[in-house]
């Protein structure tokens, strides 16, 4: 979509992870960065682990509790955080801490003003984070109750009482 500091790469990561499990979410995550890798750079790839951790989180929350419109946002939230923790470690162990994005302009500025690598790394993904993995745990959820009932696991549809 081109929106600035808006990706909305994970939303087949939370879709298949709410239906159909951990597993399934963690191949979609995992092939979504390899075509990524393929397609827009090899930079991608070494980010797959992010869609590992994302599948686990919103797999085991809609294990545990439903995919609903109250657990949708939690699992965002927590996405939003545990993504750039990880995302970050792999920026700076492969890439020095820049990957050649536009949040490389914000880590440098933090880098110059004497912030330490990873929190130069950290803060500016934890910003867009925040507002692209809550989203997209919403529109994953919004997909899911357009799809009929009938074609949805039972834990997805009959949990959520809209």
């Amino acid at each position: 979509l081109s929106l600035p500091f808006l990706f909305l790469d994970t939303i087949g990561t939370f879709l298949v992870s709410a239906l159909f499990g951990i597993r399934w979410g963690i191949l979609v995550g995992v092939v979504s960065n390899l075509v990524l890798g393929v397609t827009s750079g090899p930079t991608n790839i070494p980010f797959a682990l992010v869609q590992v951790a994302i599948a686990v989180v919103v797999g085991f929350i809609a294990n545990r509790w439903g995919y609903t419109v109250k657990t949708a946002p939690i699992a965002g939230v927590i996405v939003a955080v545990v993504a750039p923790l990880i995302g970050t470690a792999i920026a700076i162990a492969v890439f020095g801490g820049l990957t050649g994005g536009a949040l490389d302009v914000l880590v440098l500025w933090l880098e110059q003003a004497g912030q330490d690598v990873f929190g130069a790394a950290f803060w500016p993904r934890l910003g867009t984070n925040l507002i692209d993995k809550i989203l997209t745990a919403l529109i994953a959820l919004a997909i899911i109750r357009a799809i009929p009932s009938t074609l949805v696991k039972q834990r997805v549809a009959a949990t959520d009482p809209a």
